[in-house]
């Protein structure tokens, strides 16, 4: 367990490219929220819900979005502002696949640094990242000025971005950061999956 860190599972999106509630879309057996939420668990003792509007059936805290259509911005500093711990993990509930050895392996290189940032095809993953409570006020800052990418934020942010070399021993196939964005990606993911 990291007991210094709060699992931040993000379920607040629109879901445009789907055509529904990602969250709830059943994927092998439970929705893609349950699934995220229970690998969280394994590692945190501490997990909470970022939402736009609160959701039934979660049993977990939730915390809404202080700036609507702030996107996942909007949900890390809202979330942020609430946890105890001095870490927190964000994860989106589109992302089955994630594996505590990633996480885990991520959280090793926290040490003097505010966020945690793996790096997949050349591509910063910011839903899948480690960020220290203590940067909240820069964060807060860009969501005030509506600059609402998290890719632009971590420029302002001391970050230790973790390359594919480095995560493939957790993760041989980097399964861990296929997100399920379009119906297409569920029907890749599915006959994975069997």
């Amino acid at each position: 367990m990291i007991a210094d860190c709060t699992a931040i599972v993000m379920a607040g999106g629109d879901s445009q490219r789907m055509g529904t509630d990602k969250a709830s879309l059943l994927f092998d057996g439970q929705t893609l929220l349950q699934s995220v939420i229970a690998t969280m668990q394994q590692v945190f003792p501490k997990v909470i819900v970022s939402v736009r509007q609160p959701r039934a059936g979660i049993e977990l805290p939730q915390i809404c979005d202080e700036q609507p259509d702030g996107g996942p911005l909007a949900g890390l500093v809202a979330s942020l502002g609430q946890i105890t711990t001095p870490w927190a993990f964000m994860v989106a509930c589109d992302m089955p696949f994630v594996v505590p050895e990633v996480v885990e392996l991520l959280a090793g290189y926290r040490l003097k640094h505010q966020a945690v940032v793996p790096v997949v095809h050349g591509h910063p993953q910011p839903l899948a990242a480690f960020y220290a409570a203590s940067c909240l006020a820069p964060l807060r800052e860009n969501l005030a000025a509506q600059q609402n990418s998290l890719r632009g934020v971590l420029k302002q942010l001391d970050v230790r971005y973790v390359g594919e070399a480095e995560l493939l021993g957790a993760d041989a196939q980097l399964r861990s950061f296929f997100d399920l964005d379009t119906p297409q990606d569920v029907e890749a993911a599915m006959s994975g999956v069997r």
